[in-house]
């Protein structure tokens, strides 16, 4: 049976740069096929014949994918093998990739982009945790978890201008195409890697899996559908059945002598730090800049790939930023850092305000500069966290679960920025005002969240 292997026999192994390459590769094609969509979304409703509602579809399914599987994955990755988990997600995204090439209506489109979403978790999950079990704790491992987390950044700047690009040469499925070729390549590369696993592996938490899942993609579906119309009985059912689920698996979970979660981690300070600051992200960064793109060009005027380009200063800059934090010295706490990425991040949207139909694009590079710089801070010290926070092989757990809030946190962001945005009306002046409180609220909540940073650090354990 393999474990997590010592760095000395990581550094000797064939496999020990492919063990970094291949899940930051991973990452990026991810964030890249999670972002796609944004740029061609009129280009995909017309050729699947989607009406207001099922466009809300297009855009977030793959979100009740990632966030209803990162958990689940990541632990059956640490107990059954984390390579075996990285490639089948790999296959299953090649094949999911394929189905929403050819899909002829919108409902076959969503379906497989929430499969998209289950085995892109897997890429994710799996991915650190093939970096937590080839680099032990300290610079290398800092230098490591901070490529992964600048893939994050680099994904969501190429994945919009990537798929606008192709759709220009061949129409919005050659990105879908291009997505399962590379899954398949991704698959293939992983091949080298050797396969690790947690020391002592715990049984197959089925119901603790099924309640999970059923919780976590209720509540995602709830707040999706939501944006349609927040009390409508099938939605009010959803939230009910993620209640009653959620319930569940806790209780679950707090009987099980080897649970899938120990609850006991959300009395550590570090794990408790990692939840925290990827539901902030979620909530306050990945929320607004979601919808950014589509207001400049609904507001400024700008084409759906000018857009992706002024949006690719803060996701430039945020990758920038997660490569060069190992520079950082390493006795400034990750919470700290963590705290100061998110204030930078609310810096970056308050000074974005004052956007207006009038207006040019370059009066929001700034923002997105500084934005971009402290949303790179804090997806590397998240990385770190997730698996420094977690015990020693239980890194795709801890990746896991730290994605899992950065996923819900951004379906509610990206609903309460839609609600905010479009409240006054969608005229262009109504959608800038609107975004301009949105751009607000979610300064407000960034800043609460680095306040919470660093309360949490001075917790004792």
């Amino acid at each position: 049976m393999t474990t997590l292997a010592t760095p000395r026999s990581a550094h000797r192994a064939p496999g020990f740069t492919a063990a970094l390459a291949v899940p930051a590769a991973a990452t990026l094609l991810a964030l890249m096929n999670y972002t796609a969509p944004m740029a061609v979304l009129a280009d995909t409703a017309r050729g699947l014949h989607a009406g207001a509602t099922a466009q809300i579809w297009l855009m977030s399914s793959i979100s009740l994918g990632l966030a209803a599987a990162l958990l689940a994955v990541g632990s059956l990755a640490d107990d059954h093998g984390r390579k075996r988990v990285f490639l089948i997600g790999a296959g299953v995204l090649a094949a999911s990739s394929v189905v929403c090439a050819v899909a002829p209506d919108a409902g076959v489109f969503v379906a497989g982009r929430i499969v998209q979403g289950a085995a892109s978790a897997a890429l994710l999950a799996t991915g650190l945790g093939i970096v937590a079990a080839s680099f032990e704790p300290g610079p290398r491992r800092a230098h490591a978890t901070g490529v992964w987390g600048a893939m994050l950044g680099l994904g969501i700047a190429l994945g919009p201008i990537a798929s606008a690009g192709l759709a220009g040469a061949g129409g919005w499925r050659l990105w879908y195409w291009t997505a399962a070729l590379a899954s398949v390549l991704l698959g293939a590369s992983a091949l080298v890697l050797p396969e690790s696993r947690a020391a002592k592996p715990r049984g197959l938490d089925l119901p603790g899996l099924a309640t999970l899942c059923l919780g976590v993609g209720a509540l995602v579906a709830a707040i999706t559908w939501g944006r349609a119309g927040w009390t409508r009985p099938a939605v009010l059912a959803l939230f009910a059945a993620a209640a009653v689920s959620l319930s569940a698996f806790t209780a679950i979970e707090a009987r099980r002598r080897e649970p899938m979660l120990d609850l006991g981690l959300f009395r550590r300070p570090a794990f408790l730090l990692s939840i925290v600051g990827a539901l902030v992200t979620g909530l306050a960064v990945i929320g607004v800049m979601s919808y950014l793109a589509t207001i400049m060009a609904l507001v400024l005027g700008l084409s759906t790939v000018a857009a992706a380009l002024v949006l690719a200063i803060w996701s430039g800059l945020s990758f920038a930023a997660a490569l060069q934090a190992r520079r950082l010295p390493s006795r400034l706490p990750a919470g700290r850092l963590l705290g100061a990425g998110l204030a930078l991040s609310a810096a970056g949207e308050l000074a974005m305000l004052g956007l207006a139909p009038d207006g040019h694009w370059w009066r929001l590079v700034p923002g997105l500069a500084v934005a971009g710089i402290g949303s790179g801070l804090a997806n590397a010290m998240l990385a770190r966290l997730a698996v420094e926070s977690v015990p020693a092989g239980r890194a795709s757990m801890g990746t896991g679960a730290n994605n899992t809030a950065r996923y819900v946190g951004a379906s509610v962001g990206v609903a309460i920025v839609g609600a905010i945005a479009t409240g006054s009306g969608t005229g262009a002046s109504d959608l800038a005002h609107g975004t301009n409180v949105a751009l607000l609220v979610s300064a407000v909540v960034a800043l609460a969240g680095a306040a919470l940073a660093v309360t949490i650090r001075r917790v004792p354990r």
